[in-house]
């Protein structure tokens, strides 16, 4: 067996003989590149050929991360190969041919995929082989021109299976006489002995089912034996097929039981020769291998072309999408679907997505966008999927990349990776800090287990592959909303009582343009994603500040439903967690705090008396950033903090209503203080780490909560 790695150069003095009378072309370089994989036979040789995918082919250029492809051509003599390799080399070579077969089912008509059936040899025209495949198609191709021998040894196995055995009858069974004839209830057959032909048949008909289960190759069983399966043939895998086999040899004499025999072994043993017919030998190689790579993604992830409008998957600018598929929205819990956008590369292990990819991809989406508006805007719709026209937020668009990997571990088991690449998510926009815009176009990058793949994609079972579709693309929402978390904070907000939200955002709507949607079942819920790098953190905190005064606005994971936590916050009155380290207190010392509150709590509201002191025209200078007011003693005990819910402002004595309670009466200057009237939770805080001289240890202060933390 001979093997060779598409796309990797060789010289051409190294692969001549492999090649022999075969049309590939060196270059100026005295170099061989082969764009196909496939199998192929080739007569010259008398070997076959695999040429395996590139995927195998790590960055610097070797197999396995450790041999040079020219050191493993020949797979019987590479002697840094491991057993383990070896054999993976030959199960790999069966999914591969196996997904070239089904990508020829599903495309006929394709240009890229060369079968041909070998000129038929008599039967002396034979060749020695022990590839899998080779082995697996001879079985495949016995049963097919068989079926006579198989109904001739079935035919030989039950003769005479139910003749009565009358002397063992009579002498064993008692009758019951009716009208002078005796008749047996329980009549005694004939006995067999061990029949070695069945045993052969079953076998043969167990290692069918076998690899029509696992490798996806259609056979047709025709028999009502009791197969060998689950435990019992992995026993026979692993040893004991083998072991069986050469017990029973030497009771078969005809020519078709000693071939069916040399089969069943061969394929319990992989390293046997047998004695193939080149007739059995078929050139099915591809070019253009990323194509097929494209068509496994898309039929097990993506949605089929005639179940998609016009318009999607082929765009109206001549671009055609490689995945589109249909799904809930990344923040949604209503039942509003939007479509999810992907390209799969075809790529040596490791390579980089290029400008020209991502590019592209950004475009896709927009194409998709502008699709979705012009279909509602003809339709003189107001509300799409995409847009929001009360806040003029855009939905979030899922985008990905899907890149081949080869397993480390070479397993078939493990299905998605995150990407081992540098570059893990793209970003493009117009504006900063605005996730839902038109423009802001965010792409995430996957990689699949190449091997998982192929093997999926070539078993060609639907309900295998329904099942991981479903699977996917949830774990690609989820892979995706991860992605977003990790680059903002999103909360859910709703407005409270005494404010209607449609006009606080259109009196207020450049603040928060790009940054608010509406995704959730109820409409007086929004969404606000806010970005998470270290330079807004100013920007979003004042913007918080701000829309804490008319809503209630509570952190949320991407795509939950809120409407526990913001009922809880309208229940409670506020919002009932502190939110920014950085926020604003207004520190007031009292004494006596039960006895004094019961005088302006109930209203829900102060009035702090502005002395002309250091501390007091501090508080004047940060008197637009006071988000909490914060009752204390100078002891870190018996504190009471408040969310404060309007502007703080300044008044003279004259002008203070009488209704306000004044924590001092001497002061010339009031700062009034409104407050939402459910306590929150101050035990972190410790108001003594604010600094104060005797002179102003009863004056109110400025302070930060990181201050006091």
């Amino acid at each position: 067996m001979r093997i060779l790695i598409e796309g990797y150069h060789y010289r051409a003095s190294d692969i001549h003989d492999v090649l022999k009378g075969l049309d590939f072309f060196e270059n100026v370089s005295h170099e061989v590149v082969i764009n196909y994989v496939g199998y192929l036979y080739n007569p010259h040789i008398k070997d076959c050929v695999f040429i395996l995918p590139k995927v195998i082919i790590d960055r610097n250029g070797k197999a396995f991360s450790h041999l040079n492809p020219p050191d493993i051509i020949h797979v019987e003599k590479a002697n840094g190969l491991a057993e383990e390799e070896r054999k993976f080399i030959y199960e790999f070579a069966v999914w591969i041919y196996r997904s070239l077969r089904v990508f020829n089912k599903y495309n006929p008509k394709n240009n890229i995929v060369y079968h041909k059936q070998m000129l038929q040899a008599g039967i002396n025209h034979r060749h020695m082989s022990n590839t899998y495949l080779e082995v697996l198609l001879a079985l495949i191709e016995f049963n097919r021109k068989n079926q006579h021998f198989f109904m001739t040894v079935m035919k030989n196995i039950h003769s005479g299976h139910n003749k009565i055995n009358w002397p063992r009858t009579i002498a064993h069974c008692t009758a019951i006489v009716q009208k002078n004839e005796p008749t047996y209830l329980n009549p005694i057959n004939k006995k067999r002995q061990i029949n070695f032909d069945e045993e052969l048949l079953i076998i043969f008909f167990s290692i069918l089912h076998h690899i029509s289960n696992k490798y996806g190759f259609p056979v047709s069983i025709n028999v009502g034996f009791d197969l060998i399966t689950g435990a019992k043939f992995k026993n026979y895998l692993n040893g004991f097929g083998k072991a069986r086999l050469r017990q029973i040899k030497y009771k078969y004499f005809s020519d078709k039981a000693l071939e069916l025999w040399g089969l069943c072994y061969a394929f319990f043993d992989k390293s046997h020769n047998i004695s193939v017919a080149s007739e059995l030998q078929e050139y099915l190689i591809a070019q253009n291998y990323n194509i097929i790579f494209e068509a496994m993604i898309d039929e097990l992830v993506g949605d089929k072309k005639e179940n998609l409008p016009n318009g999607l998957k082929d765009q109206e600018d001549g671009k055609r999408v490689d995945h589109i598929y249909e799904d809930i929205g990344l923040t949604n819990t209503n039942d509003k679907s939007i479509y999810y956008i992907g390209d799969s590369k075809y790529y040596k292990l490791g390579n980089d997505i290029t400008a020209e990819s991502v590019y592209k991809q950004y475009t896709y989406a927009r194409n998709v966008i502008q699709w979705n508006m012009n279909l509602f805007l003809d339709n003189h719709q107001e509300e799409t999927c995409y847009r929001n026209k009360l806040t003029e937020g855009y939905n979030i668009v899922p985008n990905f990349f899907i890149s081949a990997r080869m397993d480390k571990g070479l397993s078939y088991s493990q299905d998605i990776y995150p990407t081992e690449n540098e570059k893990k998510s793209f970003i493009s926009r117009h504006f900063e800090n605005r996730l839902f815009d038109r423009d802001t176009l965010l792409i995430s990058h996957y990689d699949v287990n190449f091997l998982y793949i192929v093997s999926l994609y070539a078993q060609d079972n639907d309900s295998t592959k329904s099942h991981w579709k479903q699977k996917v693309r949830k774990r690609f929402r989820e892979e995706i909303q991860e992605m977003l978390q990790s680059r903002f904070t999103f909360y859910a907000m709703t407005a409270h009582p005494d404010v209607n939200a449609e006009e606080y955002i259109k009196a207020n709507f450049q603040s928060v343009l790009g940054k608010l949607y509406q995704p959730y079942h109820r409409n007086e819920y929004f969404s606000l994603a806010l970005d998470k790098n270290e330079k807004y953190k100013d920007e979003n905190e004042a913007l918080l500040n701000e829309l804490r005064k008319s809503f209630y606005v509570e952190e949320v994971c991407i795509g939950t439903d809120p409407e526990g936590i913001l009922t809880e916050a309208i229940k409670k009155g506020t919002s009932a967690t502190i939110r920014s380290d950085k926020s604003g207190v207004l520190m007031v010392m009292m004494e006596h705090y039960e006895t004094k509150s019961a005088k302006f709590l109930p209203s829900g509201q102060i009035a702090i008396g502005i002395k002309y002191t250091k501390d007091s025209m501090e508080i004047v200078e940060h008197l637009s950033e006071i988000d909490y007011i914060l009752f204390h003693t100078r002891k870190d005990a018996g504190q009471h903090l408040y969310k404060v819910t309007n502007k703080v402002i300044l008044l003279p004595e004259e002008e203070i209503p009488t209704n306000i309670y004044r924590n001092i009466s001497t002061a010339k200057m009031y700062a009034i203080v409104k407050f939402e009237k459910i306590e929150l939770d101050s035990s972190s805080l410790h108001p003594s780490r604010k600094t104060y001289t005797p002179e102003t240890r009863y004056d109110s202060q400025y302070s930060k909560l990181s201050v006091l933390k």
